[in-house]
């Protein structure tokens, strides 16, 4: 049994992400391009997936958020691998010494199917954060929801993430 002095150095993280389809772009979600046919409107390349890791990963570390380390105003983010982003943030909150104990995300929409790119994604994302976790500390699962909402009509996709730091 653990007491609340043993838990002290634990932090909770949640993201949350949304962009909606548009034409003419590819569809990156972790790190991976899906072959469909729309990608996700946004400033950068709006992987939808990093950007919902990246803010579970800076707030529980007091760092701030996505949108502050890589405001959508700033011409240096247009276009951006936001792999490249998550790298960053990663090295920030290890300067602050924290270390991620595990993610989980839940990537929702009625298309594409996210399963068959899971592994991939989860291996560009340790590997984004120098390989401190593996892919089993990373969940990633995709979930519809039955035709309802905004991502059941076919507009747009919507991540939900929680992860588990560490302060050392």
């Amino acid at each position: 049994m653990f007491s609340i002095s043993d838990m002290s150095g634990f932090r909770i993280g949640n993201g949350f992400d949304v962009h909606a389809f548009k034409q003419g772009r590819d569809l990156i979600i972790g790190g991976v391009n899906i072959p469909f046919s729309y990608g996700l409107a946004g400033h950068s390349d709006a992987d939808v997936l990093t950007h919902a890791i990246i803010d579970s990963i800076l707030s529980p570390a007091n760092i701030g958020d996505i949108g502050k380390m890589f405001p959508d105003t700033d011409p240096a983010f247009k276009n951006i691998n936001s792999i490249s982003l998550l790298e960053h943030a990663y090295k920030k909150i290890r300067q602050a010494g924290y270390k991620i104990i595990n993610i989980d995300s839940v990537i929702i929409c009625e298309k594409p199917k996210i399963a068959p790119y899971t592994m991939q994604m989860k291996n560009n994302l340790c590997k984004a954060m120098n390989n401190d976790l593996t892919p089993d500390n990373i969940g990633i699962k995709g979930k519809t929801t039955e035709k309802l909402g905004f991502t059941g009509r076919g507009e747009g996709i919507a991540v939900y993430t929680v992860s588990l730091l560490y302060k050392e």
